[in-house]
């Protein structure tokens, strides 16, 4: 039966968008054909990440000028460095993870970005709807997309909407989506200037940013943003935000196993 479900979604999905309703306009007309997706796509662009960095940071406290050809070398961390990091997360000692940097490249809809820029703990730069004619990219929920909110605020769960619901869902989104992209080149070819222009356009637009942060700050991210059966404290993530925070995660843990490992073993909790 799910199969079944998923394949009639799927076809409503791919389907041409919904023809103009202005076949006569020809700002409209010449507008390029709107994209729909449903994925988030996150790139690791650059780093200095890696577990010996929290290593020369955490022991400059014991050892001061001793610690500098380590830091300086940049030798690998070993399995004998797993108790230090680990007592080093477990106890909270959280500075040390800050030494690193590491820079993403995120495509995703307009509404996670929103959710992104609530945690202060990153440096952003997204691209401007002022300064560049935005692209008709839109985020249209997938077939696995879970739909019915179940339960209340702080204490819920998602469940599957029936094969009507899904096909709601992707009709009205692609029908929004297209006619206020049109909106927006008719304003656009009247002269009106793009950052008055963007304001027709819907949340499920897709923007691009970079996203630099330290292992730390991640940490903090990833437990909020992520649902894991063993974090010690729940989180309730929007699923849109979890696909980009999930990529984050898969593109560090190589970076800083040793880290991650401990971040994991600790209860995800942030040091």
């Amino acid at each position: 039966m799910r199969s079944v479900v998923l394949a009639r979604v799927k076809a409503v999905s791919d389907a041409p968008a919904p023809a103009a309703s202005s076949a006569s306009d020809p700002a409209a007309a010449a507008a390029p054909e709107p994209v729909f997706r449903s994925d988030v796509k996150v790139e690791l662009v650059r780093s200095s990440a890696s577990d010996s960095d929290v290593l020369f940071a955490a022991r400059v406290s014991t050892q001061g000028e001793k610690t500098l050809d380590a830091a300086a070398a940049g030798t690998e961390a070993t399995d004998r460095d797993r108790g230090l990091i680990n007592y080093l997360m477990r106890d909270r000692h959280g500075s040390p993870f800050e030494h690193n940097s590491l820079t993403f490249y995120v495509q995703a809809p307009i509404f996670v970005f929103r959710e992104f820029m609530r945690h202060r703990m990153a440096s952003y730069n997204e691209e401007s709807g002022r300064y560049r004619e935005l692209r008709p990219v839109f985020y249209v929920p997938g077939p696995e997309r879970r739909l019915i909110q179940v339960g209340k605020p702080g204490a819920y769960v998602f469940e599957e909407g029936t094969v009507e619901q899904h096909e709601l869902v992707v009709a009205e989104s692609r029908r929004v989506a297209t006619e206020a992209y049109e909106s927006y080149q008719r304003m656009l070819a009247a002269g009106i200037a793009r950052e008055v222009a963007r304001a027709v356009l819907p949340l499920s637009i897709y923007s691009s940013m970079y996203v630099t942060v330290n292992a730390r700050s991640l940490m903090n991210f990833l437990s909020l943003r992520t649902k894991h059966e063993d974090s010690h404290f729940p989180s309730f993530p929007q699923r849109e935000i979890e696909m980009a925070a999930e990529q984050m995660e898969g593109l560090w843990q190589p970076l800083m196993p040793l880290t991650h490992a401990a971040f994991q073993a600790n209860g995800r909790v942030a040091p």
